[in-house]
């Protein structure tokens, strides 16, 4: 399908996550159409093994070709580490992007010398994660937390509530007792209890969001391709869930800030994405 300026961005992510990365494209491209892909069937991806992440984001890739996309955004941090090499190594001719823990930025910015990195397990096994630190993390030390169980109550829309804050208070409390100054937030669902993690973390702090310079890349590579849409429209969103739908509809208003439909579909084999009726 060849590319077009009004052909869509394709994004997606293992549940709502990638909501983020979406909200700071919307910011910066308000015009550009996106799809939208949230795998709540198989959420959370932290946990599974690297080849069957791989083998839903090759899936997934294949259903958002098919409905045109001009980019990929792999806007999980979990996918990324699992399958961001192997997709584009699959997909000659696709441009994809995808999530690196922001070590970079908070190396550069600590005064300390100790930064605190809130990921899923498989982001903190992945090759991708090892390279950053390699490259970027000298002379600072990494205190790390994989915040077990914050990706579902992020999910059910649970922001502010009891059980968020002790997980993240037992993931943040050590960290801060070791005079961390940054807060780098790897995983994509991380970013929407940032002001539950800066009121635990203090003023002092700094919380690093990569969704925003996730979103300039978007951009940079649309503008080299020419594939930018007219900057006189308001592009539309497309919505898909292998979960329910119901539940996505009812957090676009809280987690994007727009509503939308959201429609379901299924997997055969755990390889194919198929859409489905109701």
């Amino acid at each position: 399908m060849p590319m077009l300026l009004t052909s869509p961005i394709g994004i997606f992510d293992s549940g709502v996550g990638g909501l983020s990365v979406l909200k700071a494209i919307r910011a910066q491209m308000p015009e550009e159409m996106v799809v939208y892909f949230g795998d709540q069937g198989h959420i959370p991806y932290g946990s599974r093994p690297m080849e069957q992440i791989r083998e839903f984001s090759e899936a997934i890739t294949n259903f958002l070709l098919a409905r045109g996309a001009k980019i990929i955004v792999v806007a999980c941090n979990t996918a990324s580490a699992a399958a961001l090499k192997y997709l584009r190594g699959k997909f000659l001719h696709v441009q994809f992007v995808g999530m690196e823990p922001a070590v970079k930025p908070a190396a550069e910015a600590t005064q300390t010398g100790r930064v605190g990195v809130l990921a899923t397990p498989a982001t903190f096994q992945g090759a991708l994660y090892a390279s950053v630190v390699e490259r970027f993390a000298n002379g600072v030390e990494l205190l790390q937390s994989t915040c077990n169980g914050l990706v579902q109550q992020i999910e059910r829309g649970n922001l502010h509530g009891a059980e968020t804050r002790r997980i993240l208070e037992n993931a943040l409390r050590p960290m801060l007792e070791k005079n961390i100054d940054t807060v780098v937030l790897g995983c994509t669902h991380y970013p929407f209890v940032i002001p539950l993690i800066q009121e635990i973390a203090g003023e002092n702090v700094r919380v690093i969001d990569p969704a925003p310079a996730v979103a300039r890349q978007v951009k940079r590579l649309l503008e080299a391709g020419g594939l930018r849409n007219d900057p006189s429209v308001r592009g539309d969103v497309r919505f898909y869930t292998s979960g329910d739908p119901d539940a996505l509809k009812s957090l676009l208003p809280v987690l994007l800030g727009e509503s939308g439909e959201v429609e379901r579909v299924g997997w055969r084999h755990d390889s194919v994405v198929v859409p489905l009726e109701g």
